[in-house]
């Protein structure tokens, strides 16, 4: 049961939201002086992203933009006659390369001649994407066969991620954003915090002055960002990346009101982040407690995710599967054989050799 406090702020599993419900779809809510949080629709289950719009002068600056669609581009023609008053766009800043934060970054920066702000990491990112042959090489099928996919299934993965949906409209270029760099924006400092795991550079955005931190996919209120091995790197430890950015996202307030990508706007930062560590933690053990046994991908993935709607689900739920199997190799807990072209994980026993993604065999 929710409970709702003297301010009207309702609290939900330890989080205080200050604003019962989100604004419409493409329309926006003030949520600080100069600060607009407007709710872009997406196409997919979950059916949108927040964007942040940061009053600069005489024009605006967008944090995030969107997917790569018609619909995208004609809320955001609202936006500028309604919202943004006809003012310019100074700048488009991306937390990450992911498509629903960076459809339409070329469009924009195009159309206003802005600069894109963004890391490095994500950058480089943003411009290696999804393969575009029709048939998937053999590094492809060889980490879902692996897994547990036969070649059929695995074949049909790859239109998966081939959607236009998820091929932004490039920049040609950007300015690069930095851990600890300072943006000054319409009289507020934002200071970059980056978090990793989810995304090589993710940028957050912290003002300290104004206790408002812009938290992109790194947190989210009520859904976990996906924390992901995929075939671009199969020996990745993205986790412990992820659970490191946690813990230095503590430097942050808890008494900051954080907003995310998804989701609404909450207090409570640090039980967040409590809860972010407990529910991977939990993932963890569950991957232990079943590799008593030797289990595949697949069936480890059945052991984390129970109920799934799609191809596309299966998709990344065995990339977080195969996340915290590398998570817990690197930490010499699992120990991962090859049997017939198949892998297989179990626990981890003396004498076992330490996990090595750099070992040739």
């Amino acid at each position: 049961m929710n409970d709702v406090d003297a301010l009207g702020h309702e609290w939900r599993d330890g989080l205080r939201y200050p604003w019962p419900h989100p604004p419409a779809n493409a329309q926006v809510q003030t949520v600080a002086e100069g600060v607009l949080w407007l709710r872009m629709p997406l196409p997919f289950g979950l059916d949108h992203i927040n964007l942040y719009l940061l009053r600069h002068g005489e024009g605006w600056v967008a944090v995030d933009t969107g997917l790569n669609t018609p619909q995208c581009r004609e809320v955001w023609a609202q936006v500028f006659a309604g919202a943004m008053a006809g003012l310019p766009l100074k700048a488009v800043i991306c937390t990450h390369f992911h498509s629903d934060h960076t459809g339409v970054v070329g469009w924009l920066a195009e159309r206003f001649r802005c600069p894109v702000l963004m890391t490095l990491g994500e950058f480089d990112a943003l411009h290696h994407g999804p393969p575009r042959a029709t048939t998937p090489d053999w590094a492809f099928l060889d980490f879902y066969q692996k897994a547990g996919f036969s070649a059929e299934q695995t074949a049909a993965l790859l239109p998966l991620i081939q959607s236009e949906h998820f091929r932004p409209q490039l920049a040609a270029g950007f300015v690069r954003l930095q851990h600890g760099s300072e943006l000054r924006i319409g009289g507020r400092n934002w200071q970059v915090v980056m978090g990793n795991g989810h995304s090589p550079e993710h940028a957050c955005l912290y003002s300290a002055e104004d206790g408002l931190l812009i938290s992109g996919d790194q947190v989210l209120p009520r859904i976990t960002s996906t924390v992901a091995v995929h075939v671009t790197e199969p020996g990745a430890n993205p986790l412990q990346d992820w659970l490191d950015s946690i813990e230095r996202l503590r430097v942050i307030p808890d008494s900051v009101l954080v907003l995310p990508a998804h989701e609404r706007p909450f207090f409570n930062l640090h039980a967040r982040l409590d809860q972010l560590r407990d529910h991977h933690h939990n993932h963890l053990q569950q991957l232990l407690d079943a590799c008593a046994q030797p289990c595949s991908g697949l069936e480890m993935m059945g052991v984390l995710f129970k109920k799934l709607s799609g191809r596309f689900d299966e998709l990344m739920a065995l990339g977080e599967t195969l996340a915290h199997a590398n998570y817990l190799m690197a930490q010499g807990k699992l120990v991962r054989e090859e049997q017939g072209g198949l892998h297989r994980y179990r626990r981890a026993r003396t004498g076992d050799s330490t996990f090595n993604p750099l070992a040739l065999h």
